[in-house]
C-alpha cells in the first residue's frame, strides 16, 4: 500500500501539480510508498528514480515481509496512522478500506486528469479500485496484476525416460497438466523418485495457517470446480454454495493432493517455503504467485531452460485465483497532492509498459493489449490467461473475520485431519453467517 504527501498549496486550487514541476519547486517534498518486500517492490524502486527525475519529489520506500505485511499496513491505517503517503493494499482490504475512510476516493482526480479505468484489463479495475464491487467508485489505480499459477521442471519433464514410463502408466504425454486430476497424476509420478541423484517431490502447494496461504491454495481448486461464495440471486446467503457438492469434491482433492505428493514437514508453507523447495530442486512442481516468476527465471540453479510454466490447471471450469494490489492515496496523509501526483505519473501508458520489463506486472491495456505481449517473456501468455479468469476472496470490510475462519476450517481438514470436507464447509458458513448477521447483511 502506498501513502502520499503534499507537493504545494497552490497543487489543489489546480487539481494537480503539474508533472514537470522543478526540482527546485519539490526538492524538499519526500513521500512514503508502503508495500510488500518482496520482488515486484525492488522493481517499482527503480521505476520510481524516474518519478524522482521529472518531478523533484524524494521517494521513501515503507517495505514490510508479507507475513506481517497485513498486520503491520491494516493496524497504521485503523489507527490513522501517517507512515504511508501511498499504499500498495491487498484487493481484500478495498472494502474496509473505503467504508472507514483510509483511502482518498480518485473519481473525481482522475476525470481532471484524464485517468481513464477502461484503460485497464477489467478484472484489475474490479478487484483493486471499485467498492461497492462493480461500482463506478474508485479507491485505488491498479498498481500490480498478480494470480497464482504454477512453474515446474521442464529439464525432468523433457528426460527421455522419464517420458517414456509416463506415457506408459498414463497414455499421454508427460507435460504441464490442463486439469488437477492430471496434476495431481504427475505429482505423483514424481513423488519420492531419485533424479540426479537427489529423491524429489511432487507439488509444493500452500498450506499456511496463520496469514492467508491455505486459502489462497484450496481456492486455486474450488475455483476450478466452480466454487460460487454465494447465491448469484440472493447476496450473502452461502447454503448450497460454499458447501455444494463440487466445492466438497474440490477441498477433499485438495487434501489428497497434499497427502500424497508434498515434501515432508509441509504442514504450514506458503510463498517463501514453495520458492525454497523448488530453488532447492526437491519439487517438480510449484504453486505460487505470477510476481515471482521473473526472479525465477534467472535463478542460475532452476531458471532458464530449467524451468517452465502454466496456469492454474481447470477442472470444470477454467479460473485462477486472484492476487494482486492496487496503488491508493491514504487519507491520513499529509502530503496527498504529492502523492496524487505519483498516481498521475505511474498511469502513463509509458511508465506501465516499463514497469513490466523491470518486472512488475502492470494491467495497462496498453501493455496487456500489446499483440507482442505473449512473446515478451515464457510466462507472459500465462498471465494474460490467468488474468483474464481469475476469482478473489471476499472483500467486504469485515474480510479479515472471514479469512480467519476459513483458515482454521480448511487448516483444520487438510493438514491436520478434523472431520470431512462437508464438514469443513459447513462449519465454514456458519461462520460466515455469523460474521455477515453482526454486519447487518443476513
Amino acid at each position: 500500500m502506498l501513502k502520499l504527501k503534499q507537493v504545494a498549496v497552490g497543487a489543489a486550487a489546480l487539481g494537480l501539480a503539474s508533472l514537470a514541476a522543478t526540482p527546485a519547486f519539490a526538492q524538499n517534498k519526500q513521500i512514503t510508498l508502503c508495500w510488500a518486500a518482496w520482488d515486484p517492490a525492488n522493481a517499482l524502486v527503480e521505476l520510481s528514480k524516474d518519478f524522482t527525475a521529472k518531478s523533484g519529489i524524494q521517494m521513501k520506500f515503507e517495505f514490510v515481509p508479507w507475513p506481517n505485511f497485513a498486520d503491520r499496513m491494516l493496524n497504521e491505517l485503523n489507527s490513522k496512522g501517517k507512515l504511508c503517503d501511498l499504499l500498495i493494499g491487498d484487493s481484500q482490504w478495498i472494502g474496509g478500506s473505503a467504508e472507514n475512510g483510509h483511502y482518498v476516493k480518485l473519481n473525481d482526480f482522475f476525470d481532471k486528469n484524464g485517468i481513464k479505468m477502461t484503460d485497464f484489463a477489467p478484472a484489475t479495475v474490479y478487484a483493486y479500485s471499485t467498492w461497492p464491487k462493480g461500482s463506478p467508485n474508485y479507491w485505488a489505480l491498479p498498481a500490480m496484476g498478480d494470480a497464482n499459477g504454477w512453474v515446474y521442471r521442464k529439464d525432468w519433464f523433457a528426460k527421455p525416460e522419464l517420458k517414456a514410463e509416463f506415457k506408459k502408466k498414463y497414455s499421454r504425454d508427460l507435460a504441464p497438466p490442463k486439469t488437477w486430476t492430471e496434476l495431481k497424476q504427475v505429482a505423483e509420478f514424481f513423488q519420492g523418485r531419485e533424479i540426479d541423484g537427489k529423491k524429489v517431490y511432487g507439488a509444493a502447494i500452500f498450506t499456511e495457517r496463520g496469514s492467508e496461504g491455505i486459502t489462497m491454495g484450496v481456492t486455486g481448486a474450488l475455483y476450478a470446480w466452480g466454487f460460487q461464495y454465494d447465491d448469484p440471486k440472493k447476496p450473502y446467503h452461502m447454503e448450497g454454495f460454499v458447501n455444494s457438492k463440487d466445492a466438497v469434491a474440490a477441498l477433499e482433492f485438495y487434501k489428497s493432493l497434499y497427502k500424497c505428493c508434498t515434501p515432508p514437514g509441509y504442514t504450514n508453507a506458503y510463498m517463501q517455503e514453495g520458492l525454497d523447495a523448488f530453488k532447492s530442486g526437491q519439487a517438480a512442481m510449484m504453486m505460487n504467485w505470477f510476481a515471482f516468476f521473473p526472479g525465477l527465471y534467472k535463478d542460475e540453479k532452476v531458471g532458464g531452460e530449467h524451468i517452465g510454466f502454466f496456469v492454474n490447471p481447470g477442472q470444470k471450469v477454467e479460473a485462477s485465483t486472484l492476487g494482486g494490489q492496487g496503488i491508493s492515496v491514504v487519507s491520513y496523509s499529509a502530503n496527498k497532492d504529492a502523492a496524487l501526483q505519483y498516481i498521475k505519473w505511474f498511469a502513463q501508458p509509458d511508465v506501465q509498459k516499463k514497469w513490466w520489463s523491470l518486472g512488475g506486472y502492470s494491467c495497462h491495456k496498453a501493455v496487456l493489449g500489446d499483440p507482442n505481449f505473449p512473446k515478451t517473456a515464457p510466462f507472459a501468455a500465462d498471465f494474460l490467461k490467468a488474468m483474464n479468469g481469475v476469482k478473489d476472496f471476499w472483500q467486504e470490510p469485515a474480510y479479515a473475520q472471514l479469512l480467519q475462519a476459513m483458515q482454521k476450517r480448511v487448516h483444520d481438514y487438510v493438514v491436520a485431519d478434523k472431520g470431512t470436507a462437508k464438514e469443513a464447509l459447513d462449519l465454514l458458513v456458519k461462520d460466515w453467517e455469523k460474521v455477515f448477521k453482526e454486519e447487518g447483511k443476513l
